[in-house]
Parts: structure tokens; sequence; C-alpha cells
């Protein structure tokens, strides 16, 4: 095994796993009142602040967001249309006096409501009829819904989730963590981009009633862009929000707050202290040389290695100095060689975490030399072992 340590050369992307860095230097600075919270940076995925961010929570209407997705999925893959109809059950209209404080988009019982209308009712006033009428068209009735809602959370890659319901509304077995909101909501803005548009409206008016989106960052001119609120008296006052600035998005998630303006408050603060305390930098370009490792019986002594992917994250400038890297390979490499192939393994280490890997590949092939050089080289390491008698 040969450990190749080359810190100038590897210097531009020796920060491949700094969000590990990063996160542990932001958890020293930040503090949050909220229960859980998480920062998401959305280009790079890398979770920059983590506050119980993993620990299921009452998710509150921010569970909606699943409703969401089985919504913008069927659109995006033409099972809906924004002007399809659902039929309003009685169940569905009833949900006023089931749970007295529960947010509604009033929509009226036997009547039929445009999929456009249930978005916005959904989204912007948090209404839950216009939930349960998603579910019982999509799922046939609740309970139908959430066994949908519990598959796709499967297929997303939400380990801390479990749905029973389309509202959000409390109960033992409907869970949600920080961190798998804030995917989620990361899903939702990268599959759905046009769709993702509806999370932005400022205010929509149904039945004659005019409400505002619960989602006061909108109006901060901080870039925000979504995502949802919620509150119950168990989970207390949460919301999932996202903002991009100058080409790049984060995403917050805060629960546990005390008051709506709290919540806000406290996201936005967040917001404004990933963009502030955290930039994303390009380290390497897929292709990029990255070292020369040594070949054995090659046409040439060397061959060049590289990464197959673009390699960027997100730190803080005084977080560069902490990260080491490592090209771990059996060498020297016996030709020949073919480009893409696997030479090693490029290893990441920051203090305190567990490393991570990256694949390392030969940007280039490399012939294996003819018989004569062979022997030649077998009769120099022959002379050369110590064994070897003069």
């Amino acid at each position: 095994m040969v450990l190749l340590r080359a810190p100038n050369l590897l210097a531009g992307f020796i920060l491949i796993g700094l969000a590990l860095s990063a996160a542990d230097e932001a958890r020293a600075q930040l503090q949050t009142p909220a229960r859980q919270s998480v920062i998401l940076d959305y280009d790079t995925g890398e979770v920059l602040f983590c506050k119980e961010c993993d620990v299921p929570m009452p998710p509150s209407s921010m569970a909606k967001l699943m409703t969401v997705e089985l919504v913008f999925q069927r659109i995006k893959d033409g099972r809906l249309s924004v002007d399809d109809t659902f039929r309003v059950s009685e169940f569905a209209w009833r949900e006023q006096f089931r749970h007295p404080d529960v947010s509604l988009t009033w929509v009226a019982i036997n009547s039929d409501v445009t999929v456009d209308t249930l978005l916005k009712g959904i989204i912007v006033q948090s209404g839950g009829d216009a939930c349960i009428v998603v579910a019982e068209a999509l799922g046939g009735s609740e309970e139908g819904f959430a066994q949908m809602q519990n598959r796709r959370a499967v297929e997303l890659g939400l380990t801390n989730s479990n749905f029973v319901n389309s509202t959000g509304m409390p109960d033992p077995n409907e869970y949600m963590s920080a961190l798998d909101i804030a995917n989620l909501s990361a899903h939702i803005i990268r599959e759905y981009p046009v769709l993702y548009e509806y999370c932005a409206i400022p205010e929509f008016t149904w039945s004659d009633i005019r409400q505002f989106n619960r989602n006061r960052l909108l109006f901060m001119n901080m870039g925000a862009d979504g995502l949802k609120t919620g509150h119950t008296a168990a989970a207390g006052y949460g919301i999932v929000a996202s903002a991009e600035q100058n080409g790049r998005r984060m995403i917050v998630v805060v629960n546990g707050m005390e008051s709506e303006a709290a919540r806000n408050n406290e996201a936005a603060r967040l917001i404004n202290f990933a963009f502030r305390e955290f930039r994303t930098y390009q380290l390497v370009e897929a292709g990029d040389g990255v070292a020369e490792v040594e070949v054995w019986g090659g046409a040439r002594p060397t061959v060049p290695v590289t990464v197959t992917e673009p390699l960027r994250a997100s730190m803080t400038p005084e977080a560069r100095a902490q990260m080491r890297v490592t090209l771990r390979y059996d060498g020297p490499v016996p030709a020949p060689i073919q480009a893409g192939q696997q030479i090693g393994m490029l290893t990441l280490s920051v203090p305190g975490r567990p490393d991570r890997t990256v694949r390392a590949v030969a940007a280039e092939s490399v012939a294996q030399i003819g018989i004569l050089g062979r022997m030649w080289l077998g009769l120099r390491a022959l002379i050369a072992s110590p064994g070897a008698q003069s």
C-alpha cells in the first residue's frame, strides 16, 4: 500500500469532506433556541449545522410537503393536470369540526375543486381540508394515502419519517426529522422547479376569504421562495424555508419555537448566517489531474490520476487548513493500464470524524512494455531482492 500525500498538488481540493469540519466549527459558533434545527446547503448537499436534526419529531403542517410531493410527481409524469378536479367529500368538509384549530381552505361539500386550487390551498393557506381532498382522490382514503406517503418516503430515502395522515395533525405515529424535511424540500426544488413556484405564492383567496402565506420570509427581501410552516401544541412553531442569494441556495428547518414571529426570525437568522459564514468552493473539475503514480512494466514510468466527478464543497474560510488528503493505492501499478481504471482511493481525513473516500482513476492509458523489457525488469528485481547472491 502506497500512501501519497501531496499537499501542494492537492491543495485545491483538500476539502472534499469539508462539511464535517465546517459543521463542527458552525456548532461551536452557533446556538439556536429551536428544539430541532438543520442548515442544508442545497447545492452541495452538505449539512452545515444540525441540532437534533436526525431525531423524529412531530412535523405539524410541514408534513404537508409529502402530500404536495405526491401531487407534483403525478403532474410531472402526466397522470395529473393542474386543471383536473377532485370532489370534496363530507369527510373532508367536516375537517373544520373535527379540529377546530386546523387551518382551512374552506372548500365546499360536494364541490369539484381543481388541483391548482387545492395546491394553493395546501401550500399558501395550509388547508387541512384541501389535503384530505387530495388524499381521498389519490389514495381512496387518508389511510390509503398514508401508505402511499410511506412508500414514497422510502423511495426518497427519508429514514426518520412515518405518516398516518395527509395533514400533519398530531398522532404518535406521525413524525419526521428536521433533516428529512430539509431533504424532501431539496428534492421538491430539484425535481419540480416550475411547480415549486407554488411555494412562493404570497396570498390566496378562496370562498371570499383572503389568506396570506404564513412563511413571512417571503416578504423579507432575502431571496426566500418557499416552503412551509407548521404549528401544533406538541410541536411548537416550525418552518422549513429556502432562499437563494447570488446563485447559492440554503434550506433551513427550525422547530419547537414559541411563536410565529420567533420561528420566522430564527429561520431568517440561520439563513443569513449560512450565506455569510460559508463559501462554496469548486475544488476540482472532472478529469483534472490530481497526482502522478508510479507504473511497473509500462511504456511510461508514471500515470496521471484524476476523479470522475467534479468536486465542490461548502466551508468557512477557517476550515480550509483542517483537511488532509491521502491517495492510497497498491503500487507501482502494473501495466497495461486503461484510462478510467481505478487506481486507488482518495481519502479525506477530518479530525474527530470518519474518513471519507472517493475513487481515484487513471486519466490516461499506459501500454505494457514488450517481452524483453519485462524480462529485464524481472532480472533487475531479482538482483535487487534481499536474498540475491553475489
